[in-house]
């Protein structure tokens, strides 16, 4: 007889409702001995059966529960259920795509994450229950797609309030190469899935992507629209764009593989550029030149991963959306999205439609969207949780804006010019910030299409001093636009 956990009288309603957690405060009584990740019966405070799933006393989420009928949770159990979210998903559009299969808690199977990246699948196993049985959930995937390999991404911080630790590597069959080769519906991209965001990449933005590249294709002038793709990971929101991209992130490894997608695709080098940068002081220095764009695409990291950074995440928000607004040329879009589970989209509304406010700019909001049809939400789950958070499920909110500025606003500016002119070299200064001096440092990245083996080789020049400063240098002080050839 599995274990029992009694609930409270007052707090028994979510869990009819379906609710997928049980929280440590509404439960009154433990009765039996379960282990960690044992599959423990849900009960209300009159012994009747509320729901099952599986324990963990050191989590604040004490029970994950998998279903609300009395019936086994066993391995037939756990193959029809991962069977039932794979057929859900929609074909993959062509062979060797990228989809996700399945989805946590909206898929009733609560801290698993499972991807798909043409031949290779990618686990992640958040919570302790998954854990424990992720060689068997490997196995029944295996027999289910027969990939080649199957490999775990479970490195996410969430695992540390489960009493686990970061954990990745083969858990079935082959090792995955370096870079997997996918086809996004009429895109080439290259998957890192050993150091890429989430599980590779973010699959939840696909269909916004795409989105944008359609909407914007309808207008007349779309080949001369030029799009500032800010927090731009591998550059997806641009790939599809006919007009100039230029792409900002603070991670130059990402800006490398952007650039070999954007090669693989054909995508014009004159039309391109990849920017090192931290984006707040990229943003505030783009305004101070007065440069501006047609289209700004703002898709920040998570600002908040818990209640009590909602307030600093909401400064954040603010800060770059109001600086977005005042980059946007005559007519331009704006496209922002917050990933912050913590951050409603009441919250995010607000924040963004401030920010117009205060930027002095008119602009009327077009849409609003939820993750790709891959990343699709149960009624029964939490909405302000995001995939990476406790619940592993995913609700992405973005706006997305079309307006006008003051005529006496409407300078275009040029860019930012880069006083490095060899095209082999990829230019990046970094500062540090000493308490009498603030020192440049110059780092070279040259890259050879002639040499294979050794396409980027790393060259530091003397450093150059000034005189202590409290604030930081603007931003063209110390990144400026790379392109190799």
């Amino acid at each position: 007889m599995s274990a029992r956990i009694v609930i409270k009288a007052d707090r028994e309603k979510p869990i009819i409702n379906q609710h997928p957690w049980v929280f440590s405060g509404a439960i009154d009584e433990l009765k039996g001995r379960p282990a960690p990740g044992d599959i423990v019966d849900v009960v209300s405070s009159k012994g009747k059966f509320l729901a099952r799933g599986y324990w963990n006393p050191k989590s604040q989420i004490q029970v994950r529960l998998l279903t609300w009928h009395d019936e086994v949770i066993d391995g037939e159990w756990w193959a029809k259920m991962i069977a039932r979210s794979v057929a859900s998903r929609r074909p993959l559009a062509v062979s060797g795509g990228a989809q996700r299969l399945i989805n946590a808690e909206n898929d009733y199977l609560p801290g698993l994450i499972v991807d798909r990246y043409g031949d290779w699948l990618v686990l992640q196993a958040l919570t302790l229950g998954i854990d424990q049985r992720k060689q068997e959930i490997a196995t029944i995937l295996a027999d289910l797609l027969k990939p080649k390999g199957i490999f775990e991404r479970s490195d996410v911080d969430v695992r540390f309030k489960e009493g686990l630790q970061e954990v990745t590597g083969v858990l079935w069959g082959e090792e995955p190469p370096e870079l997997i080769s996918v086809a996004v519906e009429k895109r080439i991209e290259f998957i890192d899935v050993r150091k890429g965001h989430k599980t590779g990449t973010y699959l939840d933005q696909r269909d916004n992507q795409l989105m944008l590249s359609d909407f914007l294709s309808t207008d007349p002038k779309w080949e001369s629209l030029r799009l500032l793709n800010l927090f731009s990971y591998t550059g997806g929101f641009g790939l599809s764009h006919a007009g100039t991209v230029t792409n900002v992130d603070a991670s130059f490894e990402v800006l490398e593989l952007a650039e070999k997608i954007y090669e693989l695709n054909g995508f014009p080098e004159s039309k391109v550029e990849f920017i090192q940068a931290d984006v707040f002081e990229y943003l505030r220095d783009t305004v101070d030149r007065k440069i501006q764009y047609d289209v700004v695409v703002l898709d920040p990291p998570k600002f908040a991963h818990n209640a009590q950074q909602v307030d600093k995440a909401a400064r954040g928000y603010k800060d770059i959306n109001l600086n977005a607004f005042k980059v946007i040329a005559p007519g331009g879009y704006l496209l922002t999205f917050s990933c912050s589970g913590a951050i409603t989209r009441d919250l995010f509304q607000k924040i963004v439609f401030g920010a117009l406010a205060d930027s002095g700019a008119a602009g009327a909001n077009r849409t609003l969207s939820e993750p790709s049809g891959g990343s699709p939400r149960g009624t029964h789950v939490p909405r302000r949780r995001i995939s990476q958070g406790a619940a592993g499920t995913g609700v992405l909110e973005h706006t997305f804006f079309e307006g006008t500025r003051h005529a006496s606003e409407g300078y275009r500016g040029q860019g930012m010019p880069c006083p490095y002119k060899n095209p082999l070299i990829k230019t990046t200064v970094r500062l540090f910030l000493d308490p009498f001096l603030m020192a440049s440092t110059v780092s070279l990245f040259k890259s050879s299409r002639r040499d294979k083996s050794h396409p980027y080789t790393r060259t530091v020049l003397v450093p150059t001093t000034a005189p202590a400063r409290s604030v930081p240098r603007p931003a063209s002080e110390y990144v400026c636009r790379y392109r190799s050839t």
